[in-house]
């Protein structure tokens, strides 16, 4: 699927949009999700993972402790001054922004995303930029709540694109 194309005004409603359910998201209490399916008995298989978080976000830190408990190489948690420009120096596209974004072995991770999906993208080696779960779900890894719908990550090259990637 082709990134829409944007005006002034669908830009403005996809920043409110974003900025609300961040707010919401981030501000919603402190109360992470229980989301561990990962049933494995090894850790996932990256080297290094840096993880860029919104300023102020609560929901990131949750996010950071539970892939940490599933991971086992060098962790890095940052607050970049400019979260945006960081998401569009990587090539995210605006529509399937979140609040964090991390660097996983050379492929770049937006959002809430499970590890399973991590660990298909490691494994599996696409041409990629990275991968991608849109706003803040609930009840996804480190966000309060119940799973109220099926996690649709997507999948996104350097031109801007996406499709989904895989459903969790």
């Amino acid at each position: 699927m082709a990134a829409p194309s944007s005006t002034r005004r669908s830009l403005l409603a996809a920043g409110v949009g974003t900025l609300t359910a961040a707010l919401a998201g981030c501000l919603g209490g402190s109360d992470a999700s229980d989301f561990e399916p990962w049933n494995r008995d090894e850790p996932l298989d990256a080297q290094h993972v840096t993880q860029y978080n919104a300023p102020g976000c609560g929901c990131c830190g949750e996010y950071a402790r539970y892939f940490e408990n599933h991971f086992e190489g060098e962790f890095t948690e940052t607050t970049p001054e400019d979260i945006n420009a960081l998401k569009r120096e990587y090539g995210i596209p605006d529509d399937l922004y979140s609040c964090h974004t991390l660097e996983v072995d050379g492929y770049v991770v937006e959002g809430h995303v499970p590890v399973e999906a991590i660990d298909t993208l490691l494994t599996d080696e696409p041409d990629l930029v990275g991968i991608a779960l849109p706003e803040m779900p609930s009840g996804s890894p480190g966000m309060p709540g119940d799973v109220e719908e099926t996690f649709v990550i997507y999948g996104f090259d350097a031109d801007g694109t996406y499709d989904v990637y895989t459903e969790l």
